[in-house]
C-alpha cells in the first residue's frame, strides 16, 4: 500500500534534514543552509548542499529528501526507512489495511472532486447570476488577472446547483460531503450546501493543490466568511491562506507578511507584496508558524492598531516563544487605527504599506510594550509580580543563551522605566506605550514591474560594457526573463553577435547594435541614472562578474536558480572540455551563493535599496 501523502508530508516536516544528514558526515553552515563533503562519493572539497527539505550533490548528483537519504545511506528500501525516520519522529506508520487502501484511494479522489468545484465555482463567476459577485470583486478593486490568479468564484444562490452541476462528473453528494462541499442533514434526508449566496476563495496548501474554500456572504447574514470543515486533505492549524503564491514570492525576495483575512492577502498580492499569507479563522498557530520558518526566518506579523490588534499580538508573540531560536523570530507591525491591509494600499497605494513595513519592529523590541500594556506597576506588589511575569515569559525560550538575553533585555527595560519616575510611575508612562507608527515617506510608489525593469536594464548594461562576460554566463543569460520585449531584442542581437564568432570588445558590439538600429537604445543604456560603478569602462572585472551575477539573482526566483543548479551540475559531469567544464563549475557555485543569498534574504534589501537610490536618482538627488 502506497502511504498516504498527509503522512508523508508531515514525516518530512518532522524530520530536520541537517542533523540527521550529520550522523554520516560534517557540515558546516553555509547561510541559512548547510554544506559538506558527500558521503556517497569521495571527495575532499565539499559540493554536498543541505537545504531546509532537501539535499543536492554538485559532485554525483545525489538529490533527495529525508527519506531518499536514509535509503541511500544505510542501503533500506522505502518501508524500511519510513518506519525508522517515523519512530524517531513519534508517528505512527499507517497499517496496509483495506479500510486504510480506500482512505488512499479517496484522498486521490478528493483532488479531484475539490478540483472540478473550483472549476465550477470560476465558471459560475462569469455567468449572468455571477454578476453581482463579480461586481463586488470590482468595486473591491481586483482586476481580472487577480481574480484569475487567485481563482475566485460564485457558489451560486440555488440550494443542490454543485451537486447537480458535477454530477455529470460522476462525482456523488457523498463525495462532496467527504470533501468539505456539502452536509449531511441531520434527518439523513439527503445534503445541504455549506457555501450559499458566497464569493468563493479556493484555499490551497503549500504545493498548490486546492484543498478547502471559504466563502464570503454577499448582503446580510451571519457568519460573513466561513471556511471549509476539517477534512482529510484540510487542517485550519496546518494551512495559510495564499501560502502557495507566498513560497514563491519570498524566494523572489518579498517580505512574508501575515495578515487577518483573505481580501488583505489578494490586495497585497495585487499591490506587489507577493509574500503575504493569513491564517484561516484561528490564531496563528505552532503549525503555521513552522511554515512561516520555511520560508524566511523573521516573518512579519500584521496587527491592528486597536485594542484587539494588541492582544492578537500579545497572544501571537508569546506562543512563538518556545519555538524561537537564535536562526528563526519575528517581526511585529502595526496599521494605523481604522485601517486594514486592503483599505490601505487602496487608499494610499504601495508606498502606504511599505510605511507600515518600515515601521515592523523585532520581537525583542516588542515584547516588553506588549507584555506590560494596561499593567499597572505603582505598588512594590504589582513591580515584583510584573517582574517574575518577564523573566517566565523570557524562559519559556528553549534556547538558553537565548532566553538569558531576551531576560536581559526585558528586565533592563523594566528597570530604566521604574526608575523613570518616583513611585514606579515611568512603568506606566515611560515604557508601556506602543511606539508611534512613523509617517509614511513621501516616495514615488515601488511597483515590482518597474523594479524588475530597473533590475534587467542594469544586467544589460553590465553586459554590454563588459561583453567578455559572456564566455562564463551565456546560457544564463540566454535563459533570463528580461520582462521587457525591448530589452529581448537587445538580448537577441547580442547572442547572434556573440555566435559569429566576434572579438568580446564593447565599442564593436555598441557599432555592432547601432547597425541594427538599437544605437539609442544602447546608449541610454549605459547611462541611465541607476547604472552601478561596476558597468563603467574603469571596473575591476571582479566587480564587473559580481555584479552582473548579482543583478541575475535579483531576475531569478529560488525554483528557477534550482533549475540552472541542476542544468549546470549535468553540464559539468558531462562536459570532455577542461575548460568547459571549468566554467560550469565556476556557475555552479555563483548559482549556488545566490541561493544562499535569498534564504537569508539579503536578495530583497539589494533590490529595495536599489529601487529608493533610483527614485533619488529620479527626483534629482545626490
Amino acid at each position: 500500500m502506497a502511504l498516504p501523502p498527509n503522512f508523508l508530508e508531515e514525516l518530512r516536516a518532522r524530520t530536520p534534514l541537517a542533523p540527521l544528514i550529520q550522523r554520516k558526515t560534517r557540515l558546516t553552515k553555509s547561510g541559512r543552509n548547510w554544506k559538506g563533503c558527500c558521503p556517497f562519493h569521495g571527495e575532499k572539497t565539499p559540493s554536498f548542499y543541505v537545504y531546509d527539505d532537501h539535499f543536492h550533490c554538485f559532485g554525483c548528483g545525489a538529490h533527495g529528501d529525508a527519506i531518499s537519504f536514509v535509503m541511500r545511506a544505510e542501503g533500506q528500501g522505502f518501508p524500511e526507512a519510513v518506519e525508522r525516520l517515523a519512530a524517531e519522529a513519534g508517528m505512527q506508520v499507517p497499517q496496509a489495511t483495506p479500510e486504510a487502501a480506500a482512505r488512499e484511494r479517496r484522498a486521490r479522489d478528493l483532488y479531484g472532486v475539490l478540483e472540478a468545484a473550483e472549476a465550477a465555482f470560476r465558471r459560475r463567476l462569469r455567468l449572468p447570476e455571477g454578476a453581482q459577485a463579480l461586481a463586488y470583486l470590482k468595486r473591491r478593486g481586483l482586476s481580472d488577472d487577480t481574480i484569475a490568479g487567485f481563482g475566485l468564484g460564485w457558489s451560486g444562490g440555488g440550494r443542490g446547483v454543485l451537486a447537480a452541476e458535477l454530477k455529470a462528473e460522476g462525482i456523488s453528494p457523498g463525495q462532496l460531503a467527504e470533501a468539505g462541499l456539502v452536509r449531511e442533514r441531520e434527518d439523513g434526508e439527503g445534503f445541504s450546501d455549506l457555501y450559499f449566496n458566497r464569493v468563493i476563495f479556493p484555499i490551497r496548501d503549500r504545493r498548490g493543490r486546492v484543498i478547502s474554500f471559504g466563502g464570503r456572504i454577499l448582503g446580510e447574514g451571519q457568519p460573513k466568511y466561513v471556511n471549509g470543515p476539517e477534512t482529510s486533505l484540510f487542517s485550519k492549524r496546518r494551512n495559510l491562506y495564499g501560502l502557495d503564491l507566498a513560497r514563491e514570492g519570498a524566494f523572489r525576495g518579498a517580505p512574508v507578511v501575515v495578515v487577518e483575512g483573505y481580501m488583505d492577502v489578494i490586495a497585497l498580492h495585487q499591490a506587489g507584496f507577493t509574500g503575504a499569507v493569513a491564517p484561516l479563522g484561528t490564531a496563528l498557530t505552532a503549525e503555521q508558524m513552522e511554515e512561516l520558518w520555511r520560508l524566511t526566518p523573521e516573518p512579519v506579523l500584521c496587527f491592528d492598531g486597536d485594542a484587539a490588534g494588541g492582544r492578537a499580538a500579545a497572544k501571537a508573540a508569546e506562543a512563538a516563544l518556545p519555538l524561537l531560536t537564535t536562526e528563526r523570530s519575528l517581526k511585529l507591525a502595526t496599521l494605523p487605527a481604522g485601517e486594514d491591509p486592503d483599505t490601505l494600499v487602496t487608499r494610499s497605494g504601495p508606498a502606504g504599506f511599505t510605511a507600515v513595513l518600515d515601521g515592523a519592529r523585532p520581537l525583542s523590541e516588542a515584547l516588553y510594550a506588549l507584555l506590560t500594556e494596561g499593567r499597572p506597576a505603582t505598588t512594590p506588589e504589582q513591580r515584583a509580580a510584573l517582574r517574575n511575569r518577564l523573566a517566565a515569559v523570557a524562559n519559556a525560550i528553549p534556547d538558553k543563551s537565548l532566553a538569558a538575553e531576551y531576560r536581559r533585555s526585558l528586565l533592563d527595560r523594566f528597570f530604566a522605566s521604574t526608575r523613570a519616575q518616583p513611585g514606579g510611575r515611568g512603568a506606566q508612562n515611560g515604557g508601556m506605550g506602543r511606539k508611534p507608527m512613523p509617517a509614511p515617506r513621501a516616495r514615488p510608489a515601488i511597483t515590482r514591474e518597474r523594479t524588475r525593469t530597473e533590475q534587467a536594464s542594469t544586467l544589460m548594461a553590465l553586459t554590454l560594457r563588459h561583453p567578455w562576460l559572456l564566455g562564463e554566463v551565456e546560457e544564463c543569460f540566454a535563459a533570463v526573463d528580461l520582462g521587457d520585449p525591448v530589452l529581448g531584442r537587445c538580448r537577441d542581437a547580442v547572442l547572434a553577435w556573440l555566435a559569429e564568432g566576434h572579438e568580446l570588445d564593447s565599442t564593436r558590439l555598441m557599432d555592432q547594435l547601432a547597425g541594427r538600429g538599437m544605437a539609442e537604445l544602447a546608449t541610454g543604456l549605459l547611462r541611465g541614472a541607476g547604472v552601478p560603478e561596476a558597468a563603467s569602462v574603469d571596473a575591476q572585472p571582479k566587480d564587473a562578474l559580481d555584479a552582473w551575477w548579482h543583478f541575475y539573482g535579483l531576475l531569478r526566483g529560488r525554483a528557477e536558480l534550482e533549475e540552472d543548479q541542476a542544468r549546470e551540475g549535468r553540464a559539468w559531469v558531462e562536459a570532455t572540455d577542461p575548460v568547459a567544464q571549468a566554467r560550469a563549475q565556476q556557475r555552479i557555485i555563483r548559482l549556488t551563493m545566490l541561493l544562499e543569498a535569498q534564504h537569508r534574504g539579503e536578495m530583497a534589501e539589494d533590490a529595495a535599496g536599489a529601487a529608493g537610490l533610483q527614485d533619488e536618482q529620479a527626483m534629482g538627488g545626490h
